[in-house]
């Protein structure tokens, strides 16, 4: 008959309810980590939506193809992108980069769900979800829609991004697993194997001569079997020593009892010899255990193996990450650019409809010249010149040029001050600057968006301060600090006032810029210079205005900026940077 190992049963049993429930977890704990890093991508995308909806949808209402596809190239470096699509009104793609759901796997049973904002789409057979949302334009109070976005993720995105937990979840479950096997394996050698040992090598000193000297001694364990096979082994001895004292008595009684001891003799040398039998044969069994024991552990050694080389893997998995963290900045760097340029172009359009008053009324000055002059060339030709005619010609001719003159210098002063200021914006080269002057420039090319307000703007300055220092840099500080007080700071407020000190300290220019607007709370103060943060996000805003500040301030002109604001008391920044001359 088989004897089965009843500690190798335990053990085996165990671990495999064990490995069963580890396996369960682990499972639902990895389809847990893949729908909640698929909410959070979702999550991002809606980020997205409200970050680049206003940017493209200027670049579609105005045609400029070439920004619509700078702005979707620079979202397409994002690692989280896998596709893009811009669409007209017309259902006309504008452009279209990365992957693509198309019509014919929408039919082949993948997902569909609309609501009243933007649509989910999603393509089970492609491995890719996201959404398309509208671009909506306001002019005049009304909105037009003028096209469509489609922003695509896939699934590999969020394996990428659970995989290091995966790996750590797999990695516990077996430390954990072989944690358990190495204590069991400590349980049952120090319980069961070398108790038996020392047991099996008291037997084997069984001196038949002298049972008496071969009685087990006393071992330190807790009272379990082997205690109880100890005494019955003993027992056996005290029994054979009696017996044989029994059977020497008998035989000074009588020699007829000789016979009968020898038979005892004989029963007992039998029984000694089956109990020997046994006891070698469970020696054996415990041999082949300890090779067991063995082979599990050369079992560890190969776990070991492969935890070293999953180690191997996440190390690469990390590197790759770093990667994809520099094709991220890569992307912000050109969103920044892009939003740049968005700004200039706004104020383009700003000076060219200010520019139309006064070459309105110099075409108009002209005309009404021109038509006096023919009139005066009638008279002259039918002799009916006159004095006063000449008078009211002379009156009517110098107003007209005088009309002509303000309105034609006027346009100039605003095309010469928005010509500086758009190619220093443009430029990043390094000039002496009159600061006093060039602050005037770049407040006169925001005439056109300061006119239609009744906020007022103080410069506080020395007409001598002359630097060395990039004159873009500082024009887009100064136009994004302007605007973003007439948006945000002297929103509902008739009358704001702006206040511009300025002064040269040790080489260095300091720059306090204050206004009396509604301020921020501390919350907001904190996040005021993290890109892509606005209030302003369902009026176009893209969250980028003060992060380019603090950019241009401390990378481009190597400077510093502090801001201080309270509710209801305005905003102040602080800005110092040095004089290049001196760098």
């Amino acid at each position: 008959m088989k004897v089965t190992s009843i500690s190798r049963k335990l053990l085996t049993r165990v671990l495999s309810v064990y490995f069963i429930l580890t396996v369960s977890v682990t499972g639902i704990q990895i389809i847990a980590e893949y729908f909640n890093t698929k909410s959070h991508i979702n999550s991002e995308l809606l980020t997205l939506q409200k970050t680049i909806s206003g940017s493209l949808t200027r670049a579609v209402w105005e045609l400029n193809t070439q920004q619509a596809i700078d702005i979707s190239e620079g979202l397409i470096a994002i690692p989280m992108i896998k596709g893009i699509t811009v669409s007209d009104e017309a259902n006309n793609i504008i452009t279209q980069l990365g992957e693509v759901i198309t019509e014919t796997t929408l039919a082949e049973g993948d997902e569909l769900d609309l609501n009243s904002e933007h649509h989910s789409v999603s393509s089970l057979s492609d491995g890719l979800f996201g959404h398309s949302f509208p671009l909506i334009f306001e002019f005049s109070g009304r909105t037009t829609t003028v096209g469509t976005v489609t922003l695509l993720s896939s699934n590999d995105v969020i394996f990428s991004r659970i995989e290091v937990g995966i790996y750590f979840l797999i990695g516990n479950a077996m430390v954990k697993t072989a944690f358990l096997v190495f204590l069991f394996l400590i349980a049952f050698n120090k319980l069961l194997t070398q108790p038996l040992h020392e047991l099996t090598e008291q037997i084997k000193q069984l001196d038949l001569n002298d049972p008496e000297a071969s009685k087990l001694h006393t071992m330190n364990y807790e009272k379990n079997e082997l205690n109880i096979l100890e005494d019955a082994y003993n027992n056996l001895i005290d029994e054979l020593v009696a017996f044989k004292d029994k059977l020497a008595l008998s035989q000074r009684e009588t020699n007829s009892a000789n016979d009968k001891l020898d038979e005892q003799n004989l029963l007992l040398e039998q029984e000694v010899a089956r109990k020997t039998s046994s006891l070698s044969s469970n020696m054996l069994k415990m041999e082949l255990q300890q090779k067991e024991m063995l082979n599990q552990q050369k079992q560890l050694e190969d776990e070991n193996t492969r935890r070293r080389k999953t180690e191997d893997t996440l190390i690469t998995t990390n590197k790759e990450l770093k990667s994809s963290i520099l094709e991220l900045s890569k992307a912000q760097d050109r969103l920044l650019d892009a939003e740049k340029m968005s700004s200039l172009g706004l104020l383009s359009a700003e000076v060219s409809h200010e520019i139309n008053t006064p070459i309105g009324i110099s075409i108009t000055s002209t005309s009404y010249l021109s038509d006096i002059i023919g009139k005066l060339e009638q008279d002259v030709s039918e002799q009916k010149i006159s004095k006063r005619a000449l008078e009211t010609f002379v009156n009517n001719a110098n107003h007209s040029i005088e009309l002509l003159l303000n309105n034609l210098t006027r346009a100039s002063e605003l095309i010469a001050s928005f010509k500086q200021v758009a190619v220093d914006q443009t430029n990043d080269k390094v000039r002496l600057i009159n600061v006093a002057k060039f602050i005037d420039e770049i407040i006169q090319s925001l005439h056109p968006k300061l006119k239609k307000t009744n906020h007022s703007i103080k410069v506080h300055c020395d007409q001598a301060i002359e630097i060395y220092s990039h004159p873009g840099a500082i024009a887009q500080i100064l136009i994004n600090l302007i605007i973003n007080s007439i948006l945000h700071g002297f929103e509902k407020i008739n009358r704001g006032e702006i206040d511009i000190d300025i002064m040269m300290e040790n080489q260095r220019l300091h720059l306090r810029y204050t206004d009396n607007g509604h301020g921020i709370d501390s919350e907001q103060l904190q996040q005021l210079f993290t890109p892509f943060y606005t209030t302003k996000s369902e009026q176009g805003g893209t969250g980028l205005g003060t992060h380019i500040i603090k950019n241009l301030v401390v990378d481009t002109l190597n400077g510093s900026i502090k801001v201080q604001s309270t509710v209801g008391e305005g905003l102040s920044y602080q800005i110092d940077f040095p004089d290049m001359r001196y760098i």
